[in-house]
């Protein structure tokens, strides 16, 4: 049975302009219905009722309204010239002789950069900070008489400027694969995590036995000592890459145990995204879907991982027809919000040959990822003197500008505000010209919307500017001319259930 698309909404609680108070992850109740179980035998209707009640837990409203973050691919790659590391370099290979993470995090806060992410580790095995479980690391290179650490300079950088710390330990490891531990065959098994090693000084406040191979074993140790000992952190990224090796020899990754120890040891951090919290958008160019759902059907599969229901890259992710048709192998609804990632230039790692985005460009992929429901992960790669090369810092600090012209002062601010049933209405005051229009759901109630129209009142009676799909945390819309006019408002033409908007903001572009 197809449920009508009516609008459940009560004249009491109806649409309500909501402000959107910080949030602490400490605060998220026990059972934040971040997931609700789904069967074969639930109607349209049913689906649509339980996607109605899925609600984000507080991290992942925290991780949302960060809108821009960075990646920071860097390694053994930005000198070998690869974006693939093999695992056999040379560690002294590795020479950043004029590493300045403050210049990094400097350029990213006048960025408009909320979260900054480091490479620890990626595919090719080399970590950035002298870790207890391999030699394959900064600690093997003559680079500051073996005394190097990028990821203590980097996450004091970082919380220095103000900036969150965000570390990607890659599954794969070419590394571990040729000392014969990635993809050994070795079965699952109970692991003491911290496990010691000689000359191990370490007196762990509480140690931890989980279920791993002998290479998950080898990524709960690296995790352990960068979640304890370059605290805190507030996301860890991993994808699910698999290292170069014979398809027989496929590692499967012990999710589980991962997700717990990281839950443990950085409670605040979002895990993505091959992690419950955050998932990939799908592509590499930035780009979210035009509506954009965060309640998406997932399934459960690998040791624990979350993963999609439909395909990573479909077209519908969360609309009732997407629900629908994911039901065959669907565990779950869940909140799964989307990470658009992107490099400013056409490779992750650092390449003299290359040149950054243009500003246009950047503008376009903004408006085109945190417009439309996402967050931003941009990638911007350090160089071979361990610095952000002088055309990108420019280019951030351009593209920052431009967005401040794109969406400068917000004229419904203290305007009158009236809510009804399905809309709210904005009295300016007087006519003022608007071309750049954003809006929210408060989603600590949801993801409601499903269509909404923005309409103003001429000559008595109201005419339609522009209209979408969904809403969620956030919705950019541009106009192609500006609009004058004195009173504005957004009707809600479809939804859920109950909806609430956080914010209804109307703005004249300075571009």
């Amino acid at each position: 049975m197809t449920v009508s698309r009516r609008l459940f909404v009560t004249a009491a609680t109806a649409l309500a302009v909501t402000g959107l108070p910080a949030l602490p992850a400490s605060a998220a109740p026990a059972d934040p219905r971040y997931r609700v179980p789904v069967t074969p035998e639930d109607t349209e209707s049913d689906l649509v009722r339980k996607a109605s009640q899925v609600r984000p837990t507080a991290r992942q409203i925290a991780w949302q309204r960060l809108e821009r973050t960075a990646f920071l691919h860097f390694g053994v790659n930005t000198f070998t010239g690869l974006e693939w590391g093999t695992g056999d370099e040379d560690p002294d290979v590795f020479q950043p002789a004029g590493l300045d993470t403050d210049q990094w995090a400097r350029a990213l806060r006048d960025g408009g950069f909320k979260l900054a992410i480091l490479t620890v580790k990626h595919h090719d095995g080399f970590v950035l900070y002298p870790s207890r479980y391999t030699d394959h690391t900064v600690a093997s290179s003559s680079w500051r008489d073996g005394h190097g650490d990028v990821l203590r300079s980097f996450a004091d950088s970082m919380r220095r400027y103000g900036l969150k710390v965000g570390v990607y330990i890659s599954p794969a490891d070419e590394n571990q694969y040729l000392h014969g531990v990635y993809a050994n065959g070795s079965a699952r098994t109970t692991r003491t995590v911290p496990t010691p090693v000689e000359g191990d000084d370490r007196t762990p406040t509480r140690s931890y036995s989980l279920p791993a191979t002998d290479y998950g074993a080898h990524m709960l140790n690296q995790l352990y000592e960068v979640l304890t000992e370059y605290g805190p952190v507030d996301e860890v990224w991993f994808d699910g890459a698999q290292g170069r090796i014979p398809p027989d020899k496929v590692e499967k990754y012990d999710w589980d145990s991962w997700y717990t120890l990281v839950r443990s040891l950085a409670p605040d951090a979002a895990i993505a995204v091959s992690g419950p919290d955050v998932r990939w958008v799908g592509n590499e160019g930035g780009l979210a879907r035009e509506d954009e759902w965060s309640v998406v059907p997932v399934q459960e599969k690998d040791y624990g991982r979350t993963d999609y229901a439909l395909s990573y890259d479909a077209a519908d992710m969360g609309s009732r027809d997407a629900l629908v048709r994911a039901q065959p192998v669907a565990d779950y609804l869940q909140w799964w919000p989307a990470e658009c990632d992107v490099s400013i230039r056409d490779g992750w790692f650092y390449h003299a040959d290359q040149q950054p985005k243009t500003v246009d460009q950047l503008t376009d992929i903004y408006f085109r990822s945190v417009g439309r429901n996402s967050v931003l992960l941009l990638n911007v790669p350090p160089d071979t003197d361990g610095l952000l090369p002088a055309a990108d810092v420019a280019r951030l600090r351009e593209f920052r500008e431009r967005v401040d012209r794109e969406l400068p002062e917000d004229l419904a601010h203290g305007a009158r505000t009236t809510v009804a049933p399905d809309r709210v209405t904005v009295d300016l005051g007087a006519e003022r010209e608007v071309d750049r229009i954003r809006l929210a759901e408060d989603v600590r109630h949801g993801q409601q919307v499903e269509g909404f129209l923005v309409e103003v009142l001429v000559d008595g009676a109201w005419t339609e500017v522009t209209g979408a799909g969904t809403i969620g945390a956030n919705r950019i819309l541009l106009l192609a001319a500006p609009v004058r006019a004195r009173r504005w408002r957004v009707r809600v033409t479809e939804a859920r259930d109950t909806v609430r908007i956080g914010e209804f903001g109307l703005y004249r572009s300075r571009v």
